[in-house]
């Protein structure tokens, strides 16, 4: 069966940094662009930032271009955001996300919380 399983949300000052990561599981890595979505309370679902199935290209949002950087490891199935200069609008819940390149298939992780306060 297919899992995303995501971890390393928290509380952070702002400026401080996290580390998400997702690992995969039950479907072949290399098909699928891995992704990371977010959503604040009240706001719709952000495309946050994206990448290709080897990890050739990248794309972010831009009010995190410079900022956010996301990485994918085929050993381990796994993709990561490194969050840094981290700021208040932040806050939100961040979202794994699997979109397929070779079909329709798509799956998501729970969410992890990510809460930016002083």
């Amino acid at each position: 069966q297919v899992q995303l399983v995501e971890s390393g949300g928290g509380l952070v000052q702002p400026g401080g940094s996290l580390r998400l990561s997702c690992v995969a599981s039950g479907f072949i890595f290399n098909r699928y662009n891995m992704q990371w979505y977010r959503q604040a309370p009240g706001k719709e679902r952000e495309l946050v930032a994206s990448i290709s199935t080897f990890g050739t290209s990248t794309n972010y949002a831009d009010s995190v271009k410079g900022r956010f950087t996301i990485s994918r490891d085929a050993a381990e199935k796994t993709v990561t955001l490194a969050m840094n200069s981290l700021k208040v609008e932040d806050t939100a819940i961040y979202y794994c996300n699997a979109l397929s390149t070779w079909d329709a298939a798509e799956y998501w992780g729970q969410g992890t919380q990510v809460t930016v306060s002083s």
